[in-house]
């Protein structure tokens, strides 16, 4: 399973992986951005689900309401947050989920950032 998991992953350049890499830096580009990359479509249909079960009319928002509603979903609501990032974990391998426990706080971090600026920049 665990192998398959790693196939359907799109493969990204190598210049996300470079030599002086921190650990962290390494499995973000090596694990997080592809699995973000394949749930891309995933992500952003929850994101819209979210917007429909809070009843925002977004289409009424001018882009600077956008822009500050998007920064206080990803601020504040950490039930969007966790939503989003189960996603991802899910298709961690066995061994990617250990290593992620390792440092999950700054893999978190990582995390929502990847994907606050995907859903911002698909939505903006």
């Amino acid at each position: 399973m665990s192998d398959l998991k790693k196939q359907i992953r799109p493969a990204l350049p190598a210049l996300l992986r470079k030599e002086n890499m921190s650990v962290d830096e390494l499995f973000q580009n090596s694990v997080l951005r592809p699995i973000i990359k394949l749930q891309n479509d995933l992500i952003i249909s929850h994101f819209e689900h979210y917007l429909r079960r809070k009843r925002v009319i977004w289409q009424d928002f001018s882009v600077t309401q956008k822009k500050v509603f998007l920064q206080k979903a990803f601020n504040r609501d950490a039930q969007l947050k966790v939503g989003l990032r189960s996603l991802i974990i899910g298709l961690f391998t066995l061994e990617e989920f250990k290593q992620y426990l390792k440092n999950e706080s700054q893999l978190n971090r990582r995390i929502n950032i990847i994907i606050e600026k995907r859903v911002t920049d698909y939505f903006i």
